[in-house]
Protein backbone atom coordinates (compact mmCIF):
# COMPACT_ATOMS: atom_id res chain seq x y z
CA UNK A 1 0.00 0.00 0.00
CA UNK A 2 1.14 3.56 -0.75
CA UNK A 3 0.86 6.44 1.68
CA UNK A 4 -0.54 9.73 0.38
CA UNK A 5 -0.29 13.22 1.81
CA UNK A 6 -3.54 14.06 0.02
CA UNK A 7 -6.68 12.73 1.68
CA UNK A 8 -8.67 11.09 -1.14
CA UNK A 9 -11.82 11.11 1.00
CA UNK A 10 -11.86 14.83 1.74
CA UNK A 11 -15.00 16.51 0.40
CA UNK A 12 -15.40 19.59 2.58
CA UNK A 13 -16.21 22.85 0.77
CA UNK A 14 -13.14 24.56 2.28
CA UNK A 15 -10.72 21.68 1.65
CA UNK A 16 -7.10 22.56 0.95
CA UNK A 17 -4.91 20.88 -1.65
CA UNK A 18 -1.48 19.86 -0.40
CA UNK A 19 1.59 21.18 -2.15
CA UNK A 20 2.92 17.66 -2.59
CA UNK A 21 1.27 14.30 -3.01
CA UNK A 22 3.97 11.82 -2.07
CA UNK A 23 3.64 8.05 -2.31
CA UNK A 24 6.26 5.69 -1.01
CA UNK A 25 6.67 2.20 0.39
CA UNK A 26 5.94 1.61 4.06
CA UNK A 27 8.89 1.77 6.49
CA UNK A 28 10.89 -1.44 6.49
CA UNK A 29 9.99 -2.43 2.93
CA UNK A 30 13.00 -2.87 0.70
CA UNK A 31 13.31 -0.21 -1.99
CA UNK A 32 16.91 -0.56 -3.08
CA UNK A 33 19.61 2.07 -2.97
CA UNK A 34 18.29 4.01 -5.91
CA UNK A 35 14.48 3.91 -6.12
CA UNK A 36 12.60 4.93 -9.22
CA UNK A 37 11.64 8.57 -8.77
CA UNK A 38 8.70 9.94 -10.75
CA UNK A 39 7.72 13.61 -10.77
CA UNK A 40 4.20 14.17 -12.12
CA UNK A 41 3.10 17.61 -13.31
CA UNK A 42 -0.54 18.56 -13.82
CA UNK A 43 -2.23 20.78 -16.40
CA UNK A 44 -3.27 24.41 -16.19
CA UNK A 45 -5.96 25.21 -13.57
CA UNK A 46 -5.57 21.77 -11.98
CA UNK A 47 -3.54 20.59 -8.97
CA UNK A 48 -1.41 17.69 -7.85
CA UNK A 49 -4.61 15.82 -7.05
CA UNK A 50 -5.07 15.29 -10.81
CA UNK A 51 -2.79 12.25 -10.32
CA UNK A 52 -4.63 10.98 -7.23
CA UNK A 53 -6.23 7.96 -8.90
CA UNK A 54 -3.12 7.11 -10.92
CA UNK A 55 -0.59 7.05 -8.09
CA UNK A 56 -1.96 4.01 -6.18
CA UNK A 57 -1.74 1.93 -9.37
CA UNK A 58 2.02 2.41 -9.75
CA UNK A 59 4.63 0.06 -8.24
CA UNK A 60 4.93 0.35 -4.48
CA UNK A 61 8.70 0.69 -4.68
CA UNK A 62 8.52 3.92 -6.67
CA UNK A 63 8.72 7.37 -5.16
CA UNK A 64 5.96 9.45 -6.73
CA UNK A 65 5.72 13.20 -6.23
CA UNK A 66 2.97 15.38 -7.71
CA UNK A 67 3.46 19.04 -6.78
CA UNK A 68 0.85 21.70 -7.31
CA UNK A 69 2.17 24.43 -9.60
CA UNK A 70 2.79 28.06 -8.77
CA UNK A 71 -0.42 30.09 -8.65
CA UNK A 72 -2.67 27.03 -8.66
CA UNK A 73 -5.00 26.20 -5.78
CA UNK A 74 -2.96 24.70 -2.96
CA UNK A 75 0.39 25.47 -4.58
CA UNK A 76 2.92 28.24 -3.94
CA UNK A 77 1.28 31.66 -3.87
CA UNK A 78 1.64 33.79 -6.97
CA UNK A 79 3.17 37.26 -6.76
CA UNK A 80 3.30 39.14 -10.04
CA UNK A 81 2.65 37.70 -13.47
CA UNK A 82 2.50 33.95 -14.06
CA UNK A 83 4.62 32.60 -16.92
CA UNK A 84 5.70 29.13 -17.97
CA UNK A 85 9.26 30.09 -17.09
CA UNK A 86 8.23 30.97 -13.53
CA UNK A 87 6.29 27.71 -13.16
CA UNK A 88 9.36 25.78 -14.29
CA UNK A 89 11.54 27.77 -11.88
CA UNK A 90 9.26 26.72 -9.00
CA UNK A 91 9.26 23.08 -10.09
CA UNK A 92 13.04 23.24 -10.29
CA UNK A 93 13.13 24.44 -6.68
CA UNK A 94 10.94 21.47 -5.70
CA UNK A 95 13.52 19.17 -7.27
CA UNK A 96 16.34 20.88 -5.35
CA UNK A 97 14.43 20.58 -2.07
CA UNK A 98 13.90 16.88 -2.69
CA UNK A 99 17.64 16.27 -2.84
CA UNK A 100 18.51 17.42 -6.33
CA UNK A 101 18.03 13.99 -7.89
CA UNK A 102 17.22 13.65 -11.57
CA UNK A 103 13.67 12.36 -12.05
CA UNK A 104 11.57 10.56 -14.58
CA UNK A 105 9.15 13.39 -15.32
CA UNK A 106 5.57 12.82 -16.43
CA UNK A 107 3.47 15.81 -17.40
CA UNK A 108 0.07 16.49 -18.88
CA UNK A 109 -0.82 19.64 -20.84
CA UNK A 110 1.09 22.56 -19.32
CA UNK A 111 2.76 19.98 -17.08
CA UNK A 112 4.05 18.24 -20.19
CA UNK A 113 5.50 21.54 -21.39
CA UNK A 114 7.14 22.04 -17.98
CA UNK A 115 8.59 18.52 -18.21
CA UNK A 116 10.22 19.37 -21.53
CA UNK A 117 11.73 22.54 -20.06
CA UNK A 118 12.99 20.73 -16.97
CA UNK A 119 14.66 18.23 -19.30
CA UNK A 120 16.26 21.16 -21.12
CA UNK A 121 17.67 22.28 -17.74
CA UNK A 122 19.13 18.83 -17.10
CA UNK A 123 16.74 17.57 -14.39
CA UNK A 124 15.14 14.65 -16.26
CA UNK A 125 16.21 11.05 -16.59
CA UNK A 126 13.34 10.74 -19.05
CA UNK A 127 10.14 12.54 -20.02
CA UNK A 128 6.64 11.29 -20.75
CA UNK A 129 4.76 14.29 -22.14
CA UNK A 130 1.00 13.65 -22.39
CA UNK A 131 -0.66 16.13 -24.79
CA UNK A 132 1.81 18.85 -23.84
CA UNK A 133 0.95 22.52 -24.18
CA UNK A 134 3.29 24.87 -26.00
CA UNK A 135 3.27 22.92 -29.26
CA UNK A 136 1.65 25.81 -31.03
CA UNK A 137 2.34 29.10 -32.82
CA UNK A 138 1.54 32.11 -30.59
CA UNK A 139 -1.37 34.13 -31.94
CA UNK A 140 -2.35 31.48 -34.46
CA UNK A 141 -5.43 29.21 -34.34
CA UNK A 142 -3.35 26.21 -33.22
CA UNK A 143 -2.86 28.13 -29.95
CA UNK A 144 -5.94 30.36 -29.63
CA UNK A 145 -8.41 27.54 -30.31
CA UNK A 146 -7.14 25.72 -27.23
CA UNK A 147 -6.88 28.69 -24.89
CA UNK A 148 -10.28 30.07 -25.94
CA UNK A 149 -11.87 26.72 -25.16
CA UNK A 150 -10.26 26.62 -21.71
CA UNK A 151 -11.28 30.23 -20.99
CA UNK A 152 -14.89 29.39 -21.87
CA UNK A 153 -14.77 26.28 -19.70
CA UNK A 154 -13.52 28.34 -16.76
CA UNK A 155 -16.28 30.92 -17.20
CA UNK A 156 -18.92 28.17 -17.18
CA UNK A 157 -17.35 26.63 -14.07
CA UNK A 158 -17.50 29.95 -12.22
CA UNK A 159 -21.22 30.23 -12.94
CA UNK A 160 -22.07 26.77 -11.59
CA UNK A 161 -19.40 26.53 -8.85
CA UNK A 162 -21.89 27.11 -5.98
CA UNK A 163 -23.87 24.09 -7.21
CA UNK A 164 -20.89 21.85 -7.93
CA UNK A 165 -21.24 19.88 -4.68
CA UNK A 166 -24.56 18.62 -6.04
CA UNK A 167 -24.05 18.65 -9.80
CA UNK A 168 -20.70 16.84 -9.86
CA UNK A 169 -22.25 13.85 -8.10
CA UNK A 170 -24.30 13.08 -11.23
CA UNK A 171 -22.24 11.06 -13.77
CA UNK A 172 -24.03 12.43 -16.85
CA UNK A 173 -23.43 16.02 -15.73
CA UNK A 174 -19.76 15.29 -15.01
CA UNK A 175 -19.37 13.92 -18.53
CA UNK A 176 -21.09 16.94 -20.10
CA UNK A 177 -19.36 19.58 -17.96
CA UNK A 178 -15.88 18.13 -18.59
CA UNK A 179 -16.41 17.22 -22.25
CA UNK A 180 -13.65 19.55 -23.43
CA UNK A 181 -10.95 17.84 -21.35
CA UNK A 182 -12.20 14.27 -21.02
CA UNK A 183 -14.16 11.70 -22.99
CA UNK A 184 -15.36 9.68 -20.00
CA UNK A 185 -15.66 12.08 -17.05
CA UNK A 186 -18.69 10.10 -15.86
CA UNK A 187 -16.14 7.54 -14.61
CA UNK A 188 -14.44 10.13 -12.37
CA UNK A 189 -14.80 9.95 -8.61
CA UNK A 190 -17.38 12.59 -7.62
CA UNK A 191 -15.27 14.00 -4.79
CA UNK A 192 -12.33 14.46 -7.14
CA UNK A 193 -14.61 16.11 -9.72
CA UNK A 194 -15.74 18.62 -7.08
CA UNK A 195 -12.12 19.32 -6.21
CA UNK A 196 -11.28 19.85 -9.89
CA UNK A 197 -14.04 22.44 -10.24
CA UNK A 198 -12.61 24.34 -7.28
CA UNK A 199 -9.11 24.06 -8.73
CA UNK A 200 -10.38 25.47 -12.03
CA UNK A 201 -12.26 28.39 -10.49
CA UNK A 202 -9.63 29.36 -7.91
CA UNK A 203 -6.51 29.23 -10.08
CA UNK A 204 -4.79 32.60 -9.70
CA UNK A 205 -2.40 31.93 -12.58
CA UNK A 206 -5.09 31.03 -15.13
CA UNK A 207 -5.59 34.40 -16.82
CA UNK A 208 -1.87 34.95 -17.39
CA UNK A 209 -1.15 31.42 -18.55
CA UNK A 210 -4.10 31.30 -20.94
CA UNK A 211 -2.87 34.52 -22.52
CA UNK A 212 0.78 33.48 -22.79
CA UNK A 213 2.84 34.22 -25.88
CA UNK A 214 5.44 31.61 -24.89
CA UNK A 215 5.91 28.44 -26.91
CA UNK A 216 7.88 25.20 -26.81
CA UNK A 217 10.83 25.35 -29.20
CA UNK A 218 11.57 21.62 -29.09
CA UNK A 219 14.96 19.98 -29.55
CA UNK A 220 16.74 17.63 -31.89
CA UNK A 221 18.01 15.44 -30.38
CA UNK A 222 16.15 15.54 -27.04
CA UNK A 223 18.34 15.72 -23.92
CA UNK A 224 16.93 12.47 -22.52
CA UNK A 225 14.61 9.61 -23.59
CA UNK A 226 11.32 11.28 -24.46
CA UNK A 227 7.87 9.91 -25.22
CA UNK A 228 4.89 11.87 -26.50
CA UNK A 229 1.50 10.32 -25.69
CA UNK A 230 -1.72 11.67 -27.21
CA UNK A 231 -5.38 10.76 -27.05
CA UNK A 232 -7.31 10.67 -30.30
CA UNK A 233 -10.22 12.50 -28.62
CA UNK A 234 -8.18 15.45 -27.33
CA UNK A 235 -10.39 18.50 -27.96
CA UNK A 236 -7.92 20.99 -26.48
CA UNK A 237 -4.84 20.04 -28.49
CA UNK A 238 -6.07 17.86 -31.38
CA UNK A 239 -3.49 15.26 -32.28
CA UNK A 240 -3.67 16.10 -35.98
CA UNK A 241 -2.81 19.75 -35.18
CA UNK A 242 -0.75 20.09 -32.02
CA UNK A 243 0.47 16.52 -32.06
CA UNK A 244 1.85 17.09 -35.54
CA UNK A 245 3.68 20.21 -34.32
CA UNK A 246 5.14 18.23 -31.41
CA UNK A 247 6.46 15.58 -33.78
CA UNK A 248 8.02 18.21 -36.02
CA UNK A 249 9.72 20.03 -33.16
CA UNK A 250 11.06 16.88 -31.46
CA UNK A 251 11.45 14.47 -34.38
CA UNK A 252 13.39 11.87 -32.42
CA UNK A 253 10.77 11.49 -29.69
CA UNK A 254 8.95 8.20 -29.29
CA UNK A 255 5.20 8.31 -29.94
CA UNK A 256 2.31 6.56 -28.15
CA UNK A 257 -1.33 6.60 -29.26
CA UNK A 258 -3.66 6.73 -26.24
CA UNK A 259 -6.75 5.69 -28.18
CA UNK A 260 -10.11 7.27 -27.41
CA UNK A 261 -8.93 9.26 -24.38
CA UNK A 262 -9.27 13.02 -24.06
CA UNK A 263 -6.92 15.82 -23.11
CA UNK A 264 -6.69 14.82 -19.43
CA UNK A 265 -6.52 11.01 -19.61
CA UNK A 266 -6.13 10.73 -15.83
CA UNK A 267 -9.86 11.56 -15.74
CA UNK A 268 -10.82 9.09 -18.46
CA UNK A 269 -8.79 6.04 -17.49
CA UNK A 270 -6.31 6.23 -14.57
CA UNK A 271 -5.34 2.58 -15.01
CA UNK A 272 -4.39 3.15 -18.65
CA UNK A 273 -2.30 6.17 -17.66
CA UNK A 274 -0.54 4.14 -14.95
CA UNK A 275 0.23 1.38 -17.46
CA UNK A 276 1.52 3.99 -19.90
CA UNK A 277 3.91 5.37 -17.26
CA UNK A 278 5.16 1.88 -16.41
CA UNK A 279 5.59 1.01 -20.08
CA UNK A 280 7.48 4.25 -20.71
CA UNK A 281 9.95 3.47 -17.93
CA UNK A 282 10.37 -0.09 -19.23
CA UNK A 283 11.21 1.37 -22.63
CA UNK A 284 13.72 3.74 -21.03
CA UNK A 285 15.36 0.80 -19.26
CA UNK A 286 15.58 -1.22 -22.46
CA UNK A 287 16.94 1.74 -24.40
CA UNK A 288 19.70 2.29 -21.83
CA UNK A 289 20.74 -1.37 -21.63
CA UNK A 290 23.75 -2.19 -23.83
Amino acid sequence: MKESLVDPHSQLPDEKVCLLSVHRSPPGEARGDDPVRVLALHGVTMSGSAWQEVAPLLPDTWEFVAPTALGHRGGPLLSGKATITRLVDTAEETIRQSGGHRWHIVGNSIGGWMALELARRGHALSVLAISPAGCWTPGKPDASRATDRLISMRKRAKMVAPLSLVLMRIPAIRRFAMRDVASHADRLNARLAIRMVRDLVECDAADDLLATTEWEAGFDPPPCPLTFAWGQCDRIFPVEVNGAIARARVPQARWLDMGDLGHVPMIDDPAFVARTIVEHLQWVTRASTP
